[in-house]
């Protein structure tokens, strides 16, 4: 593990993010954001993991994260998506949406647009009685927040007032949200539901309702399959890994034993799918491998000189068929690898692009691994 960096920032980490790479770009990425929580004076910060700028006084090269820029935002950072290469839309905890500007001539960070208490209890106007925004998900230009009000509000950037909000779209808690395609959101909430909303459609009801059976276990995040937009991740508070086909039926069709504790995130890597990574309360952080497939189909997809084989059904026909849906997923074809050796508090968030890991933990500290796959 001697390629994981460590910093320790004397502030808890709630979110981290890696600035997106431009569409052709085939450097490794080089920035990313970091939100903090449950501090007096929470930070919106920019790092640089490059090699610019990491370099000690004799010459030598220091891997560690480097502080760039950073601002105060006001409340628990919540979520946090990139909207592009320069734009942070942020969840705050009072129920507001920001988002912050990050100018690179200069390395200052702005608040470029804010909707405030875009999430609230009572009445919008009071004072006091804003609801915690759970979730951002962003396409450019369009944002969408989900919080603890049930609401869903799409907006679009540069816009001062909400595109459309769905007041009363949920009953219980919404916990996170992600795009299924353009048009189409998924939720997940606090009684163990998975939702489409289709904003198409003019009613405020969803499309299509998932859940859980049995004890309804609240789901806390949410991912979809980058090239697949059927198969979807969720998590949970029983810290199980749950894998969905939107096509059919409307419970999971795999159920992992995974964590100890709460499910904080799910992200499958954007460019290499058979790699998923779960993080937890528990202190831990896992990488989900179904590409070693017992018949070692030839690879479609090299990445840093390690191949990866899709998994196949004996035919390479079927090979769209995905690892995650199979019967048992477990059995003979999935690796399962803690990252976190010796585990102690909360891992809160985590991001993967390309060969790169990012995590943030309540020990106050930010972990950077450039070689996920060495």
């Amino acid at each position: 593990m001697e390629e994981v960096c460590a910093k320790f920032v004397s502030q808890k980490i709630s979110k981290t993010r890696w600035r997106p790479l431009p569409a052709a770009a085939l450097q490794h990425p080089d920035l990313f954001a970091t939100g903090s929580w449950d501090n007096e004076d929470n930070r919106i910060s920019i790092w640089s993991v490059g090699d610019l700028g990491n370099v000690g006084l004799n010459g030598e090269y220091q891997g560690e994260p480097q502080l760039l820029c950073d601002i105060r935002h006001n409340g628990d950072v919540m979520d946090m998506q990139f909207l592009d290469q320069e734009r942070i839309v942020v969840a705050s905890s009072t129920g507001t949406v920001t988002v912050f500007r990050h100018h690179q001539n200069n390395q200052t960070l702005s608040a470029n647009q804010r909707w405030e208490k875009a999430h609230y209890h009572v009445d919008q106007d009071t004072s006091c009685g804003g609801a915690a925004c759970t979730g951002v998900v962003c396409n450019n230009p369009e944002i969408v927040s989900v919080g603890e009000d049930g609401r869903i509000n799409l907006f679009r950037a540069d816009q001062k007032d909400a595109v459309r909000t769905i007041d009363n779209a949920d009953s219980s808690t919404l916990h996170a949200v992600t795009f299924l395609r353009t048009t189409e959101i998924l939720t997940v909430n606090s009684i163990g539901q998975l939702k489409i909303w289709d904003f198409r459609q003019q009613r405020n009801e969803p499309s299509q309702i998932f859940s859980l059976t049995g004890d309804r276990v609240p789901l806390h995040c949410v991912d979809r399959h980058p090239n697949q937009q059927h198969i979807v991740a969720t998590g949970g508070q029983d810290g199980m890994l749950s894998i969905w086909d939107i096509r059919q039926g409307t419970i999971p069709v795999s159920l992992l034993n995974a964590h100890e504790a709460e499910m904080w995130e799910v992200h499958f890597h954007p460019s290499n799918p058979d790699h998923l990574f779960t993080c937890s309360e528990d202190g831990s952080l896992w990488h989900w491998d179904t590409s070693t497939d017992i018949s070692e189909k030839p690879s479609f997809l090299h990445q840093g000189g390690r191949s990866t084989t899709y998994f196949s059904h004996n035919t390479v026909n079927q090979s769209v068929v995905s690892a995650w849906l199979s019967n048992d997923p477990t059995k003979d074809r999935m690796e399962i690898t803690n990252l976190i050796p010796n585990q102690t508090l909360s891992v809160n968030s985590l991001d993967i692009l390309g060969p790169c890991l990012v995590y943030g933990t309540d020990a106050e500290a930010i972990y950077v691994n450039r070689q996920l796959f060495a």
